[in-house]
């Protein structure tokens, strides 16, 4: 895999065709928005967190640690365990 110079990169551009059988939820989030520059958008945020995600820099929200009961934590709570990996470092 050749590496090219970080400063002078050159745009990606993709184009692919998606069907629901192939991935139900992303096909209908996808789907929501119109052609062009929302939908694209879209995708391009869901791409970056599953990225996020996948390096370990992101933990969803459901599979967050929680010490607590869910039912008693607050509003301002349920993003903590969000970041308790990026701080433990």
């Amino acid at each position: 895999m050749e590496h090219r110079n970080p400063e002078s990169p050159t745009p990606i551009r993709l184009v692919f065709e998606l069907s629901r059988a192939e991935h139900p939820r992303l096909f209908d989030d996808l789907i929501r928005f119109h052609k062009g520059t929302k939908r694209v958008n879209r995708l391009r945020v869901l791409a970056y967190d599953g990225l996020l995600a996948q390096c370990g820099w992101l933990q969803a929200a459901a599979s967050a640690p929680c010490e607590r009961n869910a039912a008693s934590a607050s509003k301002s709570d349920a993003s903590i365990g969000l970041f308790l990996s990026a701080l433990d470092t």
